[in-house]
């Protein structure tokens, strides 16, 4: 198979063009707008989630852009791996049908039916190509110094259990937010045997291994849930509003 700039997976609508990052800030401007509460409080990482694949030949300069990203404190990285390009010669090692399905939802929220690798997706409202440097480090310091609605806080206590407390600055009538824990892998090596990366050994960073949903929430109360945990692997909490759409607030804890 010939390497290509674009993977787009099958589907039958045409690709979409990445929404403008104008949006998130008019969106979350717009919600506090109508927020009855007071301001927004607290500053929070940046998200950035990339939707590839091993077996995508256009995708390892994303990967390579994921792990810098990854190496910053003021942006969350997680790498997605979909299993759609799995047909083609080589099953991706970290796949899941959860990330495949959730990159859909995200299209369909955007009233698109197509999806591609390498994606990346920012904040959970803007779209870019994975592999371009420039835009997607431009995108990332329009929105660092957001100030988002919620402030999420991760701590882990003497016993080993995670406490998660959460607090918002806008309320809503019903639970239109949903709490998400996110678990990932640090970094993974590949040795690619088959498929359009053939030959390739691959260095991938902050793999994404769970995507757990475990609280819807309106905000009008602070959210908290203490649990066990004994993973090895890294946490992310991630508040977003339902859909997939906007992530209003985020934390990690390593």
């Amino acid at each position: 198979m010939r390497s290509v700039i674009l993977s787009p997976a099958p589907a039958p609508a045409p690709a979409h063009a990445p929404a403008p990052a104008l949006a998130l800030v008019l969106g979350l401007s717009l919600l506090l707008l109508l927020s009855p509460v007071q301001p927004a409080r607290a500053q929070s990482p940046v998200v950035v989630e990339l939707f590839t694949s091993q077996g995508c030949s256009a995708c390892p300069p994303a990967d390579e852009l994921l792990a810098d990203l990854a190496r910053r404190d003021d942006v969350i990285a997680l790498a997605l791996h979909v299993d759609y390009w799995d047909y083609i010669g080589w099953a991706d090692t970290f796949a899941s049908p959860q990330f495949t399905l959730r990159q859909h939802a995200y299209a369909r929220a955007e009233g698109h039916s197509m999806v591609y690798t390498p994606q990346m997706i920012i904040g959970g409202v803007t779209r870019v190509l994975g592999h371009e440097p420039m835009r997607v480090t431009e995108l990332v310091m329009e929105q660092r110094d957001i100030e988002y609605p919620v402030e999420v806080r991760l701590s882990r206590g003497d016993d080993g259990a995670i406490h998660l407390r959460a607090e918002a600055s806008m309320a809503f009538d019903g639970p239109q937010m949903v709490v998400q824990v996110v678990r990932y892998q640090p970094q993974g090596i590949v040795e690619i045997r088959r498929g359009e990366n053939a030959g390739r050994r691959m260095e991938y960073a902050n793999i994404v291994t769970e995507w757990t949903q475990v609280s819807e929430w309106s905000g009008a109360e602070p959210f908290a849930l203490d649990f066990d945990d004994e993973s090895p692997q890294s946490i992310v909490v991630l508040v977003q509003m339902a859909g997939p759409g906007q992530i209003l607030g985020a934390a990690r804890l390593d």
